[in-house]
């Protein structure tokens, strides 16, 4: 067994990691509270690519799991007032519960009703969020309370107002993310997915059971989406119904584009690149976002399984 290509992805995915960490002692103030956002969202796109870019399912619901997390650990830090690690906690469980539901129903769809019955439910989570404004205020939203801005933790004191503690611990989830889904796709399991992606009529012609598996990849995406929306709110104490708005949905897939479905790293460097196309764009011009889209065309024009898949395809094939 060669195992150079192996030491290859380990030391890249080590040094990715150690230059996000670097990152935080050199970048300026206003760009080290927008690296903390952008690891978050990277966070929602990697649970997302785990899905599209290696099971093949293409979903326009993801904002759903994302809100799930959002207002389970936003709702339960603000109105029963919970320590944030339960709050967090509680976030990614309502994710779960919720991604296992409605992976048991959509899942009995394919293709193009797998799309639309996703971006249904996640319509019907963006209303009631509306709906229930007793709660939620709606599109208002809500500022968590000074309680959910501090907890202790084997008897360390973390200030979630203090900048490097929100980059540190958004450093955390994301790492902790990556790895998760560095070891799905290189497991027996996350090659079943692949399997799934390219022929599931063939995969279950082998013996494999592609629900049981395409189930498992939701709860997993939808899990690690459900702890992307938990950690936004907690670290930046707000929750809104534009969380739970089908844009989020969008968002997470072009991340996943951009940076190249089907790659462990594409969603992470999907992420950075279009947080910052938006950001340089918009000092310019207030057309900012007819820039972007430009610059988007080209980039898929040359890239068209995006950056790192395309780099993958043509040059560094050992590339997760």
């Amino acid at each position: 067994m060669n195992t150079a290509p192996s030491l290859k992805v380990l030391l890249l995915h080590i040094a990715v990691i150690a230059i996000f960490f670097g990152l935080q002692f050199v970048l300026p103030e206003y760009h080290h509270l927008a690296m903390t956002r952008v690891m978050v969202l990277a966070i929602f796109a990697m649970g997302y690519n785990l899905l599209f870019g290696y099971t093949g399912l293409l979903s326009l619901g993801h904002a759903l799991f994302f809100a799930s997390g959002l207002y389970g650990a936003g709702l339960a830090a603000y109105h029963l007032e919970w320590s944030v690690p339960a709050a967090f906690l509680c976030g990614i469980l309502a994710g779960f519960i919720m991604s296992l539901f409605i992976g048991l129903i959509s899942l009995r769809t394919t293709g193009v009703a797998f799309m639309i019955v996703t971006m249904m439910f996640a319509q019907v989570a963006y209303l009631a969020s509306l709906y229930f404004s007793q709660w939620t205020r709606g599109e208002e939203g809500l500022v968590l309370p000074q309680s959910a801005r501090s907890f202790d933790l084997a008897g360390v004191t973390f200030d979630l107002t203090d900048a490097a503690t929100r980059y540190n611990l958004a450093f955390v989830l994301m790492t902790v993310a990556l790895l998760i889904c560095f070891i799905v796709v290189r497991s027996p399991m996350g090659r079943a997915m692949i399997a799934v992606r390219e022929n599931e009529p063939r995969t279950l012609m082998l013996g494999y059971d592609t629900f049981r598996l395409k189930l498992v990849a939701l709860i997993v995406s939808g899990s690690l989406s459900a702890m992307a929306g938990a950690t936004y709110a907690l670290l930046f104490a707000y929750i809104g119904s534009s969380f739970a708005s089908i844009q989020y949905s969008i968002e997470a897939l072009l991340f996943t584009l951009l940076g190249g479905a089907g790659t462990v790293l594409g969603p992470l460097l999907g992420t950075v690149s279009m947080f910052y196309m938006i950001d340089i764009a918009s000092n310019y011009t207030p057309a900012y976002m007819l820039v972007t889209g430009i610059m988007l065309v080209f980039l898929i024009l040359f890239f068209p399984r995006g950056i790192l898949g395309s780099i993958r395809e043509r040059w560094l094939k050992w590339l997760p």
